[in-house]
């Protein structure tokens, strides 16, 4: 099947175990480096620097040393896409995969580093709201109808407040 015909068809498999990660994911490597970038939005060398700086386990090779990603290894990518989407810096991420690597004994650790995320997300968002606002209030301002351009001599006062806040 080619593969236009494979994505008319449905998502492929490395898709699949990208957009939506099983909770056991299948730990067959199998998925190549140009497949999971082109999925995943991250290039091949992000992808080697992941796995050098310890966010991605060691991952397999085929016989002529191609790296072969499994499912889990892309479900793990999905989450740290969206960690680093969301501002996450990559020393945090290295610190949530060692706790998650340490074992169950971190599990109050790795939720207390997500909490902390969550907040500055929040905040985030509360300050990307309010800017968005005023954004809006400005293409409110210049997409409404019947204003006198600046210069009629009708709209001094409202030309001049335009110049002023630009």
């Amino acid at each position: 099947m080619a593969g236009s015909e494979q994505r008319a068809a449905g998502p492929t498999g490395c898709e699949e175990a990208f957009r939506r990660p099983r909770s056991v994911p299948d730990l067959t490597p199998r998925h190549g480096i140009s497949e999971v970038s082109a999925i995943s939005g991250l290039t091949a060398h992000t992808l080697r620097w992941y796995e050098r700086i310890g966010l991605l386990e060691p991952v397999d090779r085929s016989h002529a040393g191609q790296r072969r990603y499994t499912d889990a290894d892309l479900a793990r990518l999905a989450f740290l896409t969206k960690l680093r989407l969301t501002g996450m810096p990559v020393a945090d991420m290295v610190r949530y995969v060692e706790l998650v690597r340490a074992g169950d004994g971190t599990r109050d650790e790795r939720r207390e580093l997500l909490v902390a995320h969550r907040a500055e997300v929040r905040r985030r968002m509360a300050d990307l709201g309010a800017t968005l606002a005023v954004i809006d209030m400005k293409i409110d301002h210049y997409g409404e109808s019947g204003l006198p351009l600046c210069g009629d001599e009708e709209t001094p006062n409202h030309c001049g407040q335009d110049r002023k806040s630009a």
